[in-house]
């Protein structure tokens, strides 16, 4: 499980640490793509085969949004590993994509993680602050 909200710095190769608590689940392996906000998405292989084998996944994508997000998410996918020192080698285009220079806030999610910029990570944890109660309340309304 991935909890909590952690700062690093990346390297002049590209580098980020993870959190030693993250490491050994992903010890097997991890995807990484772009995620829906302005941040690259963290699975571990596990998951992202779960995620992978769900059926709107699975599917020939006739419709033009589900293609769209296909692409999205598929097309900007990177299997890695971590190395010996429990980093992970970000790939240029999901760098840019997040707008990560130097440093990143790592976010735990339960079954998965974020990697943000650290200014725009602030600027969503406020916004999502400010929000927080309403998105609570029409959630209780669909039950």
């Amino acid at each position: 499980m991935f909890l909590g909200e952690y700062e690093y710095k990346v390297d002049t190769k590209g580098r980020l640490p993870l959190p030693p608590k993250f490491r050994q689940e992903l010890g097997a392996g991890l995807m990484l793509t772009r995620g829906t906000d302005t941040c690259v998405v963290v699975y571990p292989l596990a998951e992202w085969r779960s995620l992978a084998d769900t059926e709107p996944a699975r599917t020939v994508a006739l419709s033009q949004k589900r293609r769209k997000l296909n692409r999205h998410i598929y097309g900007g996918a990177f299997d890695m590993t971590l190395d010996g020192q429990g980093r992970v080698a970000l790939p240029l285009p999901l760098r840019r994509y997040a707008k990560i220079d130097d440093g990143a806030t790592i976010v735990g999610l339960n079954n998965y993680i974020e990697l943000w910029n650290p200014e725009l990570w602030n600027a969503e944890k406020v916004s999502v602050e400010q929000q927080v109660w309403q998105i609570t309340e029409s959630l209780e309304d669909r039950q």
